[in-house]
């Protein structure tokens, strides 16, 4: 099997075992890697043999304070509150992180095993309210929004909080014991950071940080010891704009900042939760939502695919780019390709050894190569290794990778997968499969449980029913036939319902559970006893 770059870094099977002699897998980032491929490849509990409404289904539910937009983590054999176990972690919209057992909620594991929070009303010290950012797209409050991520080497959990102390507004990094939740290496600090320019709110040359403005939405990325902390914006309020925040792991201390418009503005970067990427070499790929362009001057770059090297003079550099030749119509019309996340495709033997594949608002296709990705071409997408021009519902979620096919939830579509072939290192053309659901917006996060090659199992939430107010729902196909769906919580949902839904959410799929999070609770499901 061919290397995943960064897979290494976060899918970590542990060399402890479990009570029933089974190596216990991590998922310690958004989309399970930092490649962002939405795999785990060590699932040898769950196949498509016995996921079916008849022996599988929700186990369990534990209670939370508030939305959970970002997605559960998990470390299995962690000495925890007195015993060892399983531990799945959950960041909720009220400013709290929770770590729960990922296995019960009965007798000692019905209480979280340890839960922080970081207001404290009585000091005036809240979450931050939707009529604070003049944005009804997180409601009631907004507090903890990214998914986090995980050092399993130093048992540390990073998170971005966001919160209102008494009128004025902070984002703060707090890096987090995993078996305690205290406060590491002298933190929180605030986010913050300027660089110059004139772009939108720039005071004397300088373009700040706007801890109010930025919506930090995007996942969290640790690579080689480098946090990464992208952010966008709340409704497209300005001023605000692409901003990068890269931070030592280990010291906290800033190491560099970027800015995708700091001459102009907008340019978020959003992925509606995907976090950026990261290859072997520590270069970072991200992409930016509509803002201004100026391919002139390098300088600004609006629906834009970015590579950036590490942080370096306390700065982040731009090394290539692809920006879209119909950019400018997509800024004007919304239609941003910033909207969905990239995968980094496993290395290949070819031309191009090195591919990413990503999707926006307007459901094109790219496939990139990341040693030349072709900057911009006012013309067409011809210096690409391929464009599919909207053959997928546009996409606010990200693409997922397994055994040479790439899957897309697109909104208003149905989840399709799209074949590649190592040999001529291009996807198919048309989709070589669909599941029977028809999503609307905004569609699902698809990721990928399997032992290797086989047993391979799709599963995604159906989240529409944010808009209403009703249940999200859990979906799981066959891999290599999406028309074959194998469960939905919808079946029997007095036993399965998996709770108001919440945009954009990602299941976490680990040693035979799959944790869902929701309005105010986690799910855990599984085989039934």
């Amino acid at each position: 099997m061919k290397a995943f770059p960064g897979v290494l870094l976060s899918i970590a099977v542990s060399t402890l075992l479990s009570g029933v002699g089974l190596a216990q897998v991590s998922i310690t980032t958004y989309h399970n890697d930092n490649s962002r491929t939405g795999q785990n490849l060590s699932e040898t509990i769950l196949t498509p043999a016995n996921v079916n409404v008849n022996k599988f289904g929700r186990l369990f539910t534990q209670t939370v304070d508030g939305y959970v937009y970002a997605q559960p983590l998990y470390l299995p054999n962690v000495s925890i509150a007195g015993g060892t176990h399983n531990v799945v972690y959950v960041a909720t919209e009220h400013d709290s992180v929770y770590a729960f057992d990922g296995d019960s909620n009965t007798g000692s594991n019905a209480t979280p095993l340890w839960q922080v929070s970081f207001i404290n009303p009585s000091a005036g010290i809240t979450t931050v309210s939707s009529n604070d950012v003049g944005c009804s797209d997180l409601v009631p409050e907004i507090g903890i929004t990214s998914t986090p991520v995980i050092d399993s080497n130093s048992k540390t959990i990073y998170v971005v909080a966001k919160t209102k102390e008494n009128g004025k507004f902070f984002q703060r990094l707090h890096a987090l014991d995993v078996t305690t939740g205290a406060e590491k290496f002298g933190g929180p600090i605030v986010l913050k950071a300027g660089v110059p320019g004139s772009g939108d709110g720039s005071v004397n040359g300088v373009v700040h940080y706007n801890a109010l403005r930025q919506h930090q939405r995007a996942a969290l990325l640790l690579q080689n010891g480098t946090l990464y902390i992208s952010s966008a914006a709340h409704c497209d309020i300005g001023p605000y704009h692409g901003w990068i925040l890269a931070y030592n792991a280990s010291t906290l201390a800033a190491t560099g900042a970027y800015n995708s418009t700091a001459n102009g503005g907008l340019g978020g970067f959003w992925a509606s939760g995907g976090g950026p990427a990261a290859d072997a070499s520590s270069n970072v790929y991200v992409v930016t939502g509509n803002g201004t362009f100026d391919a002139s001057t390098g300088h600004d770059f609006g629906d834009s695919v970015l590579k950036l090297a590490p942080p370096a003079s306390n700065r982040l550099k731009v090394l290539d780019f692809f920006t879209p030749y119909n950019q400018d119509a997509l800024s004007q019309a919304d239609a941003d390709v910033g909207s969905g996340g990239l995968t980094l495709l496993p290395d290949q033997t070819g031309a191009h050894p090195h591919l990413l594949v990503q999707s926006g608002k307007e459901g094109t296709i790219y496939l990139i190569d990341r040693d030349k990705m072709g900057h911009f071409n006012p013309n067409n997408n011809n210096q690409i290794v391929q464009s599919l021009d909207e053959i997928i519902g546009g996409m606010w979620s990200s693409p997922t990778w397994w055994n040479n096919n790439v899957y897309f939830g697109g909104s208003f579509d149905f989840l399709r997968v799209f074949s590649f072939n190592p040999s001529t290192e291009l996807l198919s053309t048309t989709s070589v499969g669909s599941s029977p659901t028809f999503f609307n917006f905004p569609g699902p996060v698809p990721s990928i449980s399997a032992s290797g090659t086989s047993n391979a199992i799709v599963w995604a939430i159906q989240t529409e029913g944010y808009a209403n107010g009703t249940s999200e729902i859990l979906h799981a196909y066959n891999a290599t036939n999406l028309s074959s769906e194998l469960y939905n919580s919808a079946q029997n949902a007095g036993r399965d319902d998996a709770g108001g839904a919440v945009k954009f959410a990602a299941p976490t799929i680990a040693n035979g559970k799959v944790y869902v999070g929701a309005v105010q609770k986690l799910d855990v499901y599984g085989l039934l006893p």
